[in-house]
């Protein structure tokens, strides 16, 4: 499936210069998605939290409910003049989470668990649209994507015990069971997107 995956044919170009750029996406429980984009060469930063609701329900107790609008969602910062916005796309559609499932990943079901991607420009809103349509246009994937594409209007920090969760609790269950087998998924399938050991 991996080599069947297509590159973006919509994407920003490498950027001339080190800067730093951010990409807000959602896919599940956080812990999955930081753990995969923690190893993604390019990335800098990646912070677990929430957005689609409000500051007063940013709260994992009361997210959980399912009933606030969030998503349990990823900001991730990067360096443009390393990776593009369109490969890290590539990397959540295509390891990071299942973007064929409905309020659901695996067996976490609700729509703080939605698949969505949050924009903050008009070209990340371009490039996001154009791979959806491409990479359901290639029937890579089992069933058509369902992730939801909608402006970021705000990120929410979740919990200090929420950050590097998978690095910290190497035993927890979900973590061995779950996490990890992305992020094999992403060293086997796409070493050259991992970042080289310094």
């Amino acid at each position: 499936m991996a080599a069947d995956f297509p590159d973006p044919a919509v994407d920003a170009k490498l950027a001339a210069q080190p800067g730093k750029a951010t990409a807000v996406l959602a896919g599940g429980c956080f812990w999955c998605t930081e753990a995969v984009f923690e190893i993604m060469e390019g990335v800098e930063d990646v912070i677990s939290g929430y957005s689609g609701g409000t500051a007063e329900t940013a709260k994992y107790d009361i997210v959980s409910s399912g009933r606030t609008g969030h998503a349990e969602a990823i900001l991730i910062t990067y360096d443009p003049s390393k990776v593009t916005y369109g490969q890290i796309l590539k990397i959540f559609f295509a390891v990071a989470h299942d973007p064929t499932t409905l309020n659901r990943q695996g067996a976490d079901v609700g729509p703080q668990y939605r698949s969505a991607i949050f924009y903050s420009s008009d070209e990340q809103k371009r490039i996001a649209e154009a791979y959806i349509k491409q990479i359901d246009a290639a029937h890579v994937l089992p069933n058509p994507i369902v992730t939801q594409l909608g402006p970021l209007a705000k990120f929410y920090t979740a919990e200090g015990y929420h950050q590097n969760y998978a690095v910290g609790n190497r035993n927890n269950p979900y973590i061995v069971h779950v996490s990890d087998p992305k992020v094999e998924k992403l060293k086997k399938q796409f070493p050259g997107c991992v970042r080289k050991r310094k």
